[in-house]
């Protein structure tokens, strides 16, 4: 199967990975940073996991499963978006993989998501992820 091009983002965090990993794991926490997206999951791997919300304008529920979990070292998910416009057929979905490091002052993360399928797409989706780890940034570093 193809798996597409894949999109990288990265950030240094001045805090533990065990706020970093309680950050991206806590609803409450994930709507702050998110773009205000609801997410719901029991958080173990076969488990579904949805999101819900508002961007830019219009209404999405997402959905996916979470494929990997190790405790502050690695999340990892499938995810599929309706607003792709594309059948919710396994040949399109994404999976999402987000790695903790310990850096020089704080935690490494690296976010991966494969699939897409074109450089628009994966610039698109690096641009959107890169937005999403500055304000997971912005929201550690406040409560660190």
């Amino acid at each position: 199967m193809n798996h597409g091009l894949t999109a990288t983002a990265t950030t240094q965090v001045t805090a533990s990975r065990s706020d970093v990993w309680s950050a991206l794991t806590r609803p409450e926490a994930i709507k702050q940073y998110m773009f205000g997206t609801e997410v719901r999951s029991a958080w173990r791997i076969g488990d579904s996991i949805t999101w819900s919300g508002e961007f830019n304008g219009r209404k999405y529920k997402d959905k996916g499963e979470i494929l990997a979990l190790e405790p502050e070292r690695k999340l990892s998910y499938s995810h599929y978006s309706p607003l792709s416009g594309k059948a919710d057929a396994p040949e399109n979905y994404h999976t999402v993989t987000i790695r903790l490091r310990d850096g020089d002052d704080g935690t490494e993360i690296t976010l991966t998501q494969d699939n897409n399928p074109d450089a628009k797409s994966k610039a698109e989706s690096e641009k959107n992820w890169n937005a999403m780890l500055a304000g997971l940034k912005r929201y550690v570093e406040r409560d660190s």
